[in-house]
């Protein structure tokens, strides 16, 4: 089962790291042509309105409490869709916690009818119907979406040309014989996830080469960052990934570089640094924030697309919709001998203003006008409590203007970061 704290936590983290949307050319549009599955994941995209004729496609793979929604607003793919002119693709889990099949056969084997599966069906889409490079196609993801990306990599090495993981786990770690695909609560392997799955390297390799048997061509260059702070999915996993694709990729330890590509984060080298990068990030938590250029780089996107590229021509409409998500935890307390059940509950309306691509043009015109994505995300978190008055959870809204909610943190600190939010860290 998966812990109820981790879902709360990567939710708050999305609120607290969601960067300001900036005027974007198009919108994050839900794909209702695709039903092609095999499971229920929806699709997700993001098409600029400038884009090159024959584009790269990157996957944008959300976390666990996540949805395409979410992991659009948070990061800056869409943005710098815009700036390079690729597809981004936002799968969206269609389990009820979020996360990922990241460990029944059916999503570790190729074409075996899991998520994964899904996923690349979703790359065959936008290939035929967007103008999607198939040779230039590219994996990234938090968390549950950073394993995903290992067994992409894994599964359909032939497909993804690199990956770049943000505090997931090896290939193959997360399974367990008793995990089924399709399932509404995807299986969650506490012994992975705290880093006690320990193998050596050609163990690992082995494992992410019979999942794809028979292949004998190239594996994606990956790169992978982990948090040493990470006490949701434990740090001890960045060795185990290393070992894995060191192996899978025939790349050994070479150097590490400090301080590289910010403060306080080292870069360690495999190789000559073009197969295999890690990245350790000094009293980071779970997940390492997002890297956007420094993914796009590892995948070979650095020309900002020119005029010659197609465009499309759009039309807007507007729709909203509104997600509410309830977390319920049990805590028994140290003072009197009561049980507790705090609920957690998060409200985000999203109101969006979509521009829809209807036709492309070989050149882009000078009277093109397009209206912009414009997303409003209001968020609370309240914490309820039958039986007597509870604290905030760990990375919880416990201040600001207009929060009706608790004031205080159970085991943690009320920290002020402007005057619309305080949150429990």
């Amino acid at each position: 089962m998966i812990p109820q704290v981790f879902l709360v936590a990567a939710a708050a983290l999305y609120i607290l790291h969601a960067p300001l949307i900036n005027a974007l050319s198009s919108s994050l549009q839900q794909v209702t042509g695709f039903t092609a599955g095999p499971t229920a994941a929806a699709m997700y995209v993001y098409i600029p309105t400038t884009k090159l004729t024959l584009a790269p496609i990157v996957l944008a793979i959300h976390y666990c409490g996540g949805n395409a929604d979410y992991y659009f607003s948070g990061t800056q793919y869409a943005a710098l869709a815009d700036t390079y002119g690729y597809i981004v693709i936002y799968p969206s889990s269609a389990a009820s916690g979020g996360c990922w099949d990241v460990a029944s056969n059916a999503t570790l084997t190729r074409n075996g009818g899991g998520d994964s599966e899904t996923i690349i069906n979703m790359v065959s889409y936008a290939v035929v119907n967007y103008g999607g490079d198939a040779t230039k196609v590219y994996a990234t993801g938090s968390s549950s979406g950073a394993m995903m990306t290992n067994v992409l990599a894994g599964a359909y090495p032939d497909v993804i040309k690199a990956g770049s993981a943000y505090s997931g786990v090896p290939d193959g770690c997360f399974y367990d014989p008793s995990a089924v695909a399709g399932t509404t609560t995807p299986f969650w392997n506490t012994a992975c996830g705290i880093g006690t799955v320990v193998k050596n390297a050609s163990e690992w390799a082995s494992l992410v080469k019979s999942y794809y048997p028979g292949y004998s061509g190239s594996y994606p260059k990956m790169m992978l960052w982990h948090g040493t702070s990470d006490f949701y999915v434990f740090y001890a996993n960045l060795a185990q990934e290393l070992l894995q694709w060191s192996s899978v990729l025939n790349v050994s330890f070479s150097k590490n570089v400090t301080n590289t590509p910010t403060t306080n984060y080292t870069e360690m080298i495999y190789g000559d640094g073009t197969k295999l990068i890690g990245y350790s990030a000094l009293n980071v938590g779970h997940p390492v924030p997002v890297h956007e250029t420094v993914d796009l780089a590892w995948f070979g996107i650095t020309t900002p697309v020119t005029a010659s590229a197609s465009t499309l021509t759009t039309t807007t409409t507007t729709t909203t919709a509104t997600t509410t998500t309830t977390a319920t935890t049990t805590t028994t307390t140290s003072i009197a001998a009561t049980t507790t059940t705090t609920k957690v509950t998060a409200t985000t309306t999203i109101s969006t203003t979509t521009t829809s691509p209807t036709s492309s043009t070989s050149t882009l015109s000078k009277n093109t006008s397009t209206s912009a994505s414009s997303i409003q995300i209001v968020t609370t978190l309240k914490t309820t409590t039958t039986g007597s008055q509870a604290c905030s959870l760990l990375y919880a809204q416990c201040g600001g203007i207009n929060w009706t909610g608790a004031t205080c943190c159970t085991a943690s600190t009320c920290t002020f970061y402007n005057s619309y939010y305080s949150q429990c860290v």
